[in-house]
């Protein structure tokens, strides 16, 4: 039922706009308003802080069936995760209270600050300070990939509280868009997803009080990493979506071209094409759903199953929609048919959330 209701509004409410996204750079605010009218934005948020408290695997459906239109609206959902859940795995009753009740009711966006310009896939090498002050911290640094920055209210920003301990001395803190000293960089000029901004997040001097801190001091990297194993799923829910619109796309399309006389799906060739990437694209949906009972139950073995659900489903992806291309041939290459735009978009989930080699490392030392 769920999965009825949310490709209902996918396709009448979103899909529409998602070329023109696309092709304008431009954040999909007719996907948010649908979204956020149907208590879809952020359904993750459990029902005492106001939300629909959807478990994981519904949370996975509900982001699944949005990229199969729209993956730049996919991002709202699972971002709106992203940020939030260092909040709802650490974070005081108080925060809890403050943050996640305008989270689902639509009235914020939530986005995560880890990444910066020199810490990428080596995130501990962060260099964002915050220094306390009294009742408050001071945090001055440069936050870098930054998804949703600058439509986003809320922040969930990593910073070393203590220079000598590497991993062990960063803390995690909300920042508000509102702040003072919170600004953003320009708009990242990208392959895909270019409806959802990507923008440096900039701290100068931003004061915040010292409740803002989301557990205790030393443990946002712990956090943020405990974050990562449960939204990985998210990543591997959109690839999965994406890879489903390219085939039922090309699906249809094989059926109304013809050549040599007959349809091209009438071709072992054509039809040996879509056997795999519905086989492949299966497989990856089961990975996926039971990463996602794993996410919910808590499972020992999570950190293994999300970065093998994210690795695979991405990778499945960009095949999937390179193969849609193929199918389409030359349409295949143009920006009036959709497969081009889901190839594109296809690719960032092999890189974001942790590229696909940072998965492998960690499935090695997580073996089950």
């Amino acid at each position: 039922m769920l999965r009825e209701t949310i490709r209902a509004l996918a396709e009448s409410k979103i899909a529409p706009f998602a070329a023109a996204v696309d092709e304008e750079s431009r954040f999909p605010q007719e996907a948010l308003d649908a979204l956020v009218s149907s208590d879809l934005a952020a359904v993750h948020v459990p029902e005492e802080y106001g939300g629909a408290g959807a478990d994981a695997l519904a949370t996975v459906i509900v982001i699944e069936e949005v990229a199969r239109v729209c993956a730049s609206s996919s991002l709202i959902p699972a971002v709106n995760k992203l940020g939030s859940l260092p909040v709802i795995l650490s974070g005081s009753e108080e925060l809890k209270r403050k943050y996640l009740g305008p989270l689902a009711k639509g009235d914020a966006m939530f986005s995560y600050a880890l990444s910066e310009p020199d810490a990428g896939s080596d995130a501990a090498g962060m260099k964002t300070k915050a220094v306390r002050d009294g009742d408050f911290w001071v945090l001055n640094g440069v936050k870098r990939w930054i998804t949703n920055a600058g439509v986003s209210e809320y922040y969930t920003v990593m910073a070393v509280t203590d220079p000598t301990k590497r991993s062990k001395g960063i803390s995690a803190f909300v920042v508000e868009k509102s702040d003072e000293g919170v600004s953003f960089g320009a708009p990242e000029k990208k392959l895909g997803i270019k409806g959802s901004p990507t923008r440096e997040v900039y701290l100068d001097n931003v004061r915040i009080p010292a409740d803002r801190m989301i557990g205790e001091e030393g443990t946002g990297f712990a956090t943020a990493m405990k974050t990562l194993d449960h939204t990985r799923i998210t990543i591997a829910a959109q690839a999965l979506g994406i890879a489903q619109g390219a085939l039922d796309y090309a699906k249809g399309y094989v059926q109304e071209r013809k050549q040599f006389g007959k349809p091209i799906a009438d071709f072992q060739g054509i039809q040996f094409m879509l056997a795999d990437m519905a086989m492949k694209i299966e497989a990856a949906r089961q990975l996926t759903y039971a990463a996602a009972a794993k996410s919910e139950r808590g499972d020992a073995d999570l950190t293994f199953q999300g970065a093998a659900a994210k690795c695979f489903a991405s990778d499945i992806a960009m095949e999937v929609t390179t193969d849609a291309v193929q199918l389409l041939g030359g349409y295949g290459y143009t920006r009036d048919y959709p497969v081009e735009r889901m190839m594109r978009d296809a690719k960032i989930t092999q890189i974001y959330e942790g590229t696909n080699q940072v998965q492998r490392i960690v499935m090695a030392r997580n073996l089950p």
